[in-house]
């Protein structure tokens, strides 16, 4: 989850709230799951790579999950707002836990990306930027993940970016956040698969 915004229509930080949102999130997992491994279809690195990843907005570990499954070898660090998401997070991947960190960081704070750390071969986010529901700070955002990638490194977005002002505002966005290539592979009545590099 990724900050302040959201935090006024959920409450991140309460245990109870978070394991009632994850059973309900769990009951789409037959249409997430597809979501995400198309999502990753996109990325630029052979199954047997091991990219460095950051999950922005990781949550219960979903992103991570697939991002896994489609490269084995790759490491990878979950950021998020809520202490309760990455505790249950840290349950869900205990079992791959040697290739995951976990970064408590408000997106709403200039200073996450220094805790993220980086550089990152690739960056990922699922449904989780429309939260911050103000495109200058997802402009901000965008901005902060340009600087986190590595040579050659790009960022795939998964989101509802009907709320956040369209995909073509995103693209927009990303292409003032500095990124030299934009892309939208994907795209329904409200959810698009945006690459940016």
């Amino acid at each position: 989850m990724t900050g302040h915004s959201a935090a006024a229509e959920h409450d991140w930080h309460s245990a109870e709230y978070v394991e009632q949102w994850i059973a309900k999130d769990l009951g789409r997992v037959d249409e997430r799951r597809p979501l995400l491994a198309k999502m990753l279809s996109f990325a630029p690195f052979p199954a047997a790579a091991t990219p460095r990843v950051l999950d922005i907005g990781a949550g219960y570990g979903a992103v991570t999950d697939a991002v896994l499954t489609a490269y084995p070898g790759a490491t990878v660090t979950l950021q998020d707002y809520s202490q309760e998401m990455l505790d249950r997070a840290r349950r869900h991947l205990s079992a791959r836990s040697d290739r995951l960190t976990y970064v408590l960081a408000d997106l709403f704070d200039s200073a996450w990306k220094n805790a993220a750390g980086g550089p990152f071969d690739l960056v990922v986010s699922g449904i989780a930027l429309h939260n911050l529901d103000d495109l200058g700070k997802i402009t901000d955002c965008y901005r902060a993940i340009h600087g986190l990638l590595a040579a050659g490194g790009c960022f795939l977005d998964c989101d509802h970016f009907i709320h956040i002002g369209g995909v073509a505002a995103n693209m927009d966005a990303l292409r003032q956040a500095g990124f030299a290539t934009v892309e939208c592979l994907w795209q329904n009545e409200k959810t698009a698969i945006l690459k940016a590099s």
